[in-house]
């Protein structure tokens, strides 16, 4: 999957792992780092070098808790937020890419996305 998404993000200059972070924020415009991690099943460790490049490029922004230093928001910039554009023809591509009807991609995400809780679940309680 992710050789074919690839060539796609290569051209916009993005990473998978970046790409996303950014859905997630297009989703949510705004969320705290550990609220990412918990989104795309990544620890901070890996989660905050990646940051670090998307603020670089100036299509994140990240800013630490008033109330709690601790607690940082990653928001979207202004070219983050326009970036969506650029990156809507990812998906269709993908999904042009797999051959399957939307229909079929829908029923098989949802049934990675149980073998995925599953398998969290199964060694979450052990990591602890």
């Amino acid at each position: 999957m992710t050789k074919v998404y690839r060539p796609l993000l290569k051209e916009l200059g993005l990473t998978y792992p970046q790409y996303l972070v950014l859905v997630v924020l297009w989703e949510r415009e705004k969320c705290t780092v550990s609220q990412l991690c918990e989104a795309l099943y990544l620890d901070s460790g890996t989660l905050s070098p990646l940051l670090k490049r998307l603020q670089v490029s100036m299509l994140v922004t990240r800013e630490r808790s008033a109330k709690d230093e601790r607690q940082v928001f990653i928001g979207l910039t202004p070219r983050g937020r326009a970036f969506q554009k650029k990156c809507a023809v990812v998906p269709e591509c993908i999904v042009s890419a797999t051959g399957c009807s939307l229909d079929a991609l829908n029923e098989l995400t949802e049934q990675l996305q149980v073998l995925r809780n599953r398998l969290h679940d199964s060694v979450a309680p052990h990591s602890e």
